[in-house]
Order: C-alpha cells, then sequence, then structure tokens
C-alpha cells in the first residue's frame, strides 16, 4: 500500500496559480508611464532611478491598508476600486512632506488564489498609480490556507517617494495669521468602516438593495497628488495635512508647530450626504470627528495672499475653502462652533 505524500497543492497553496497571476501583473505593469529602464516584475527585488531635477534628494516612505472597507467589497462582490484605495491611502501621506511619488509595492494575502478577484484588486492599484504618477514596480502575493476564511483577504500597500530637501514642508514653514484650507473627500475614504459595519450589522441593511450605501461605500478615496505637488512647486503652500484616523483634529495637530495653534471653525466645514446618514445613525459629534474625515479629506495651510491663486488649481468639485487660521496658543488644535451636521 502506498503513502500518500505531501505536497504544497494539497495543502491548499496553488504555485501555479500564483505564478499566472505574477505574469498577469508583469504584463500590466509595464504599460505604465513610470520607470522604463527597469523591469522589476518577476525579481527578487525592484530597481528605480531618482530623478535627476533633484539637487539634494531626500527618500520619503508610507505604508497603509484600506482597513475593513474590505469587507463591503466583499459583501459588494466589487474588487476594482479598492486598490484605488490602497495607493490612496500611501501616497496622500506622501506629499505632506512634499514628496513626489515614485514606486508602489502590494501585498495581497489570501486563503485561496482567486485569479479573477485577484486581477481585479490590481488594475484598481495599477489606476491608482496612474492617478498619483508613481508606477507599480512589485509585490507579494501569499496564499494562506486557514489563516484567513474561505474568500477572505487582506491588502497592504507601500510607497517610496523622492522630495529635494529645500522643498521639504517642516513644521517651521508654518506661521502666524497663516489660513487653513479645506479640500473636499468625496467620501468616508478608507477609515471608520468597522463602525459603519456595525451599525449596518444591527440595523439589518442589505447593501445590495441600498443603492445610496452601496455607491458611497464602495468610493475610491480621492488621490490629491497632482494638485497638491503642483502647489508644492510654485511655493504657494506652508503646510498641509492627510485626513484619515483621528479626524481633523488629530491629524492638524501632527504639523503645528509649538506656540501656535490651529484655530477651526467647525460650522464652515462642507459635509456631504453620507456623513448626515451616519450622524442620524446615534454617532455624536466627538465620536464622528474622531472617526472620519466628516468631507474634509485633505488640509492646506497657506499664506492669506495665495489663497485665491490656489484655488485655481482644483475642479470645482474640490476647490479649497477656508476652516481655520493660525494663531498664538499653547494648544495644538482649538475647535470653535459645532458642524453642521445637514
Amino acid at each position: 500500500m502506498k503513502k500518500n505524500k505531501f505536497t504544497y497543492l494539497k495543502s491548499g497553496v496553488n504555485i501555479k496559480a500564483a505564478d499566472n497571476f505574477v505574469k498577469f501583473i508583469s504584463n500590466i505593469s509595464t504599460k505604465n508611464k513610470g520607470n522604463k529602464k527597469f523591469k522589476n516584475i518577476g525579481g527578487f527585488g525592484s530597481i528605480s532611478d531618482i530623478p535627476k531635477v533633484y539637487k539634494s534628494p531626500k527618500i520619503v516612505a508610507s505604508t497603509d491598508g484600506v482597513g475593513t472597507k474590505i469587507e463591503i467589497a466583499n459583501i459588494l462582490n466589487k474588487y476594482d476600486t479598492i486598490g484605488i484605495d490602497l495607493v490612496a491611502m500611501s501616497v496622500n501621506d506622501l506629499i505632506v512632506q512634499g514628496a513626489q511619488p515614485l514606486i508602489f509595492l502590494d501585498y495581497i494575502s489570501i486563503n485561496k488564489i482567486d485569479l479573477k478577484k485577484l486581477k481585479s484588486i490590481i488594475k484598481g492599484i495599477q489606476k491608482g498609480c496612474e492617478i498619483s504618477g508613481c508606477q507599480l514596480v512589485g509585490g507579494e502575493t501569499a496564499e494562506m490556507p486557514e489563516t484567513y476564511e474561505k474568500g477572505k483577504f487582506d491588502i497592504a500597500g507601500f510607497s517610496v517617494g523622492v522630495v529635494d530637501e529645500k522643498k521639504i514642508l517642516h513644521k517651521k514653514k508654518i506661521k502666524l495669521n497663516d489660513l487653513i484650507l479645506a479640500i473636499p473627500s468625496n467620501g468616508i475614504h478608507s477609515n471608520g468602516y468597522s463602525l459603519v459595519r456595525n451599525i449596518i450589522s444591527k440595523k439589518k441593511i442589505n447593501l445590495k438593495k441600498n443603492s445610496f450605501l452601496r455607491k458611497e461605500l464602495i468610493k475610491p478615496t480621492k488621490i490629491y497628488v497632482k494638485e497638491v505637488l503642483r502647489l508644492i512647486k510654485n511655493n504657494l503652500i506652508n503646510g498641509c495635512a492627510n485626513i484619515t484616523g483621528g479626524g481633523i483634529q488629530d491629524n492638524i495637530k501632527r504639523i503645528i508647530p509649538d506656540g501656535l495653534t490651529a484655530k477651526i471653525d467647525l460650522n464652515k466645514i462642507k459635509t456631504k450626504k453620507i456623513f448626515s446618514w451616519l450622524k442620524k445613525n446615534n454617532i455624536d459629534d466627538n465620536e464622528m470627528l474622531k472617526t472620519f474625515n466628516c468631507g474634509v479629506g485633505f488640509c492646506l495651510i497657506v499664506k492669506p495672499i495665495n489663497f485665491k491663486r490656489i484655488k485655481k488649481f482644483f475642479k470645482n468639485e474640490y476647490k479649497p475653502y477656508l476652516i481655520g487660521k493660525i494663531c498664538k496658543g499653547k494648544k495644538k488644535v482649538l475647535i470653535n462652533e459645532k458642524i453642521n451636521w445637514s
């Protein structure tokens, strides 16, 4: 009697399927307008040039995921946008320090290789890279049976950018009487989804049958790279903040120098319908403000003289508007008034 042989395939890992996925990624990555000199996909590491225009280049790196927004994608069986979210969550952080995103790598861990699902995710990642002007140069796909339940997966991203030393947006550039401008978000972006999903579960909402929530909750995070880099190139901003987990208050206070206060008037914030819907589900103001972006996806801190010129760099939907001012004070952020959720 022959003994059963142990194999990787019988253990739940399909190397051939993973190889086919790598070939797919390699084909779409080479179509990108980024670094053409090096073919990175399939190698052990990724090689990229640092643009020669930088006299004193500094490398800036960022990594992030999309949290439990993945579960919304699973419910809706729609995976072509969360890759954009993944890129956005990293590259929007890079530009806060003035860096131009150069390269992006992804990590996907999944119960079982599902080529249709994975291809859809990668196409979204590639789209996010195109929007932000960086190149998908590699990544890792891990098939992990028993670690993840059937159909479950997770994704993470890693981006690298470069900034000239003289263009780094330091705290020290922020001055007394500078204005605080809000750039609108296009929705929830990729934060607060565990709270959103809890509401949906407790209220027994069928996402597939709710056209409003179905559209809003899968909407990909807005990428602010092109607009903000143009402002930096023209020396029009003193500082900026990506409004992610922790909301407006926690993210802005990270960039305020000692002795100054970001005085913010919440009544000026232009919220969106999705946040009004969330607020109606018995969430208090403080919880809303520390969990969600509440309609503000990104903030700029600028000289008053530059305000009108800055608005010309944005389409109407994303035109920055005034929400506060830099004043003297010991507290990094001072919130005035209440937000209008209607």
